[in-house]
């Protein structure tokens, strides 16, 4: 099992980080593509809108796996976090996007929304939290702010947790996939907790 870690880690060090961003963002012009020529459905925009919401969301739950996946499996994606969360910024933005420009239009209707939708409320609100994360995301940054780089990067657990409930309010009627999302992240998040409560209790 060893042997097959680190034959997995040497795979990646090998992997450019350049190569990430690129894989990363090929479905966006895809599904714009897809959306103008109808590949979307009967309702292009609001299935764009949920596609970029949908890869954003799993972009920052496959954050979240990085230290899991080193702490436990002993693979080593911590080079690859920072594109995962650039990448995931560019896909709310893109989401958010879409719905200002091709969804509401209105700039009255679109401030409406975010002060009379809860589901909007808490999508914006995680969106606000997601930009001074991707600000922040780059060397300069770190060392400028020190410690108070990793204090301010936990704005990530609060962003991601309401991007989930964001998608729950947003579905209609009962669906699993929201839940599961939210079941993961709470699930992540609690496997960060661990080693804090066993050095409590020692």
């Amino acid at each position: 099992m060893t042997l097959l870690v680190e034959q997995i880690n040497a795979l990646l060090r090998r992997v450019p980080t350049w190569a990430v961003y690129i894989l990363l963002a090929a479905p966006a012009p895809y599904l714009f593509y897809m959306g103008a020529t109808g590949g979307l459905g009967i309702e292009p925009i609001k299935a764009l809108e949920h596609e970029l919401g949908g890869i954003a969301l799993k972009l920052l739950v496959a954050g979240l796996t990085v230290t899991p996946l080193r702490r436990f499996a002993g693979v080593n994606l911590i080079r690859f976090r920072r594109a995962l969360g650039l990448s995931a910024f560019f896909y709310v933005v893109l989401h958010l996007l879409v719905w200002l420009v091709l969804d509401v239009q209105i700039p009255a209707q679109i401030w409406a929304d975010i002060i009379k939708r809860p589901y909007v409320t808490i999508g914006f609100t995680a969106f606000l939290l997601l930009v001074p994360l991707a600000a922040t995301s780059n060397n300069w940054s770190v060392r400028r702010l020190g410690p108070k780089w990793r204090q301010l990067h936990k704005l990530t657990y609060v962003a991601v947790i309401l991007g989930a409930v964001h998608f729950i309010w947003l579905v209609k009627g009962f669906q699993i996939e929201p839940l599961v999302y939210l079941a993961v992240i709470l699930g992540l998040l609690a496997l960060r907790l661990r080693p804090l409560r066993k050095k409590q209790t020692a």
